[in-house]
């Protein structure tokens, strides 16, 4: 029996960012979480799923790393598979540009594009118009842009196919590392291998890999919820308990996230008034929520009947991408491929406003060949109030 103290081996395995269950054995002598995970019958149906997805965003995506370029950009259908870092790694280049842009809302989890050293270099030469560029915060910058967009692209599309209206992304977090720094996750993730041509004919790679857990969240989704290769297993290494129910056997008086257990009260099993780590497990808190009044003034039925007659009017809207200030004599030295730095960051949310006063804060898209913007935050009267004050 185990004493519960971890190997050497499996110390090891969490100083790599190795889930310890890869290692062929769990705590509790059972079978390791990721080898039950792999073993499900439906990751090929969710495979099949996202190589459908993402192959039906490869037209517009690459029209959109066309027009930030300048060049004639091919992008091929992806290879998709269920791997592991190990397996992963050995496929890298040992130096890699890793751009983070985890779901933040939506299908929350690990997200994660992988760009050879010399690829993630070509892409910003491209788009800064500057040969033997260097990998600096610009050039980070950059290539957070450009997989900023290819995620917009996707987000619309898993948005339409999956009716999730709350789905939403981080910011990009470039780095340009060796790959056995890259913050892979854990356990079994899917990945998404990427063929792309920059017009130059030369060969190019990107792996867009998505955490254990986003991938089976998406994949049920896109399936209409029939997929069950991940729903309640954990692909880094654990039991999932988000959304998993047990029936027949429930803890009354003890609420988990996610988790719904009905049948069997905790007084029924004789456990009533048991502590649990310091917490009782007896009645449970009556809390209620408190009830505010409403401070924003209300419409009059009289107010809500008057601004009908101006419903037709049309009003100018227009998307802010962002301001800066220059000398005259550096406008008047400004020519083709000169680059004006704004004073908003990439990925930071643009402006929208109407009449020339901000309303709403939103993030571009692009719809077929066309730029959109997302709304993201209506901005709130107190604020329109304070910029006009």
């Amino acid at each position: 029996m185990s004493d519960g103290a971890l190997s050497q081996d499996e110390i090891d395995a969490l100083l790599a960012g190795v889930d310890s269950a890869g290692l062929g054995g769990s705590p509790s002598g059972g079978m390791p979480m990721t080898a039950m995970a792999t073993q499900s019958s439906n990751s090929e149906e969710d495979r099949r799923a996202f190589q459908e997805f993402l192959s039906s965003n490869i037209s517009a995506e690459s029209s959109n790393l066309s027009m930030m370029t300048g060049a004639t950009v091919t992008l091929k259908a992806p290879q998709v598979s269920f791997t592991s870092r190990d397996a992963l790694l050995g496929q890298l280049p040992d130096t890699v540009t890793v751009v983070k842009v985890d779901f933040s809302s939506g299908f929350p989890g690990e997200h994660i594009f992988v760009l050879p050293e010399f690829t993630a270099r070509s892409i910003a030469s491209l788009m800064n118009k500057e040969e033997n560029i260097e990998m600096d915060e610009m050039a980070m910058s950059v290539i957070g842009e450009v997989v900023s967009q290819l995620v917009g692209t996707q987000i619309t599309d898993l948005t339409k196919k999956t009716n999730n209206k709350s789905i939403a992304a981080i910011a990009p977090e470039s780095a340009n590392i060796k790959k056995a720094a890259a913050a892979l996750p854990g356990g079994d993730f899917l990945s998404a291998l990427y063929q792309l041509d920059l017009g130059d004919g030369k060969p190019n790679q990107i792996w867009e890999i998505y955490g254990g857990n986003v991938a089976g969240d998406i994949a049920r989704a896109l399936n209409g919820g029939t997929s069950a290769s991940m729903g309640g297993m954990d692909m880094n290494g654990g039991m999932g308990m988000q959304g998993m129910q047990m029936p027949g056997m429930g803890m009354q008086g003890m609420q988990m996230p996610g988790m719904q257990m009905p049948g069997m009260g905790m007084q029924g099993m004789g456990m009533s008034g048991m502590g649990m780590g310091g917490m009782a497990m007896g009645t449970p808190t009556n809390v209620q929520s408190v009830q505010f009044p409403n401070l924003m003034p209300r419409p009059t039925a009289q107010e809500a009947g008057n601004i009908g007659l101006i419903m037709d009017v049309f009003m100018e809207m227009t998307v802010e991408l962002g301001r800066t200030r220059k000398l005259i004599k550096e406008i008047l030295g400004m020519g083709e491929g000169t680059i004006i730095e704004l004073d908003k960051l990439a990925g930071e949310p643009v402006d929208i406003l109407v009449n020339h006063k901000l309303i709403a804060k939103g993030e571009v898209v692009v719809i077929d060949e066309n730029f959109g913007v997302r709304v993201t935050e209506i901005v709130s009267p107190m604020e329109r109030m304070n910029d006009l004050g």
